[in-house]
């Protein structure tokens, strides 16, 4: 089941619009997640604590953490799934279209396992 965790670079509003939206989805910033312990990390402690819980994490960092999961893919090491957001698709300030977004992606594939998936997040054309 698709549970969500925002990243830092990922407004924590997002969360509160995704909750608002819909009441069902499993969403948390991670400023809130783990009273904020996260905030800071890197992306491979995030990542790797994300999967332990069984969380997928919603990030604009296309930079860093796909070498990350190839290297790990490389290696066998499951991650608990990664939703890209690019600013191609969306703007960082884009609160309500991101959530909208999140919230159609989960009525889609919330109930499928995401272990180890990674999803491109675009708006509904």
């Amino acid at each position: 089941m698709l549970q969500i965790l925002t990243d830092e670079q990922i407004d924590p509003d997002v969360a509160v619009a995704v909750k608002k939206r819909y009441r069902g989805i499993s969403v948390l910033s991670l400023f809130d997640w783990l009273d904020g312990h996260f905030v800071g990390a890197s992306d491979e402690e995030v990542l790797r604590e994300a999967a332990r819980q069984g969380m997928t994490l919603l990030s604009f960092d296309l930079k860093t953490i796909p070498p990350l999961l190839r290297a790990w893919g490389e290696r066998g090491v499951d991650h608990g799934g990664v939703i890209f957001v690019d600013s191609k698709s969306f703007a960082q300030n884009d609160i309500s279209g991101i959530s909208k977004a999140l919230v159609e992606l989960w009525e889609l594939q919330g109930q499928v396992d995401w272990k180890n998936r990674c999803f491109f997040l675009t708006p509904r054309r």
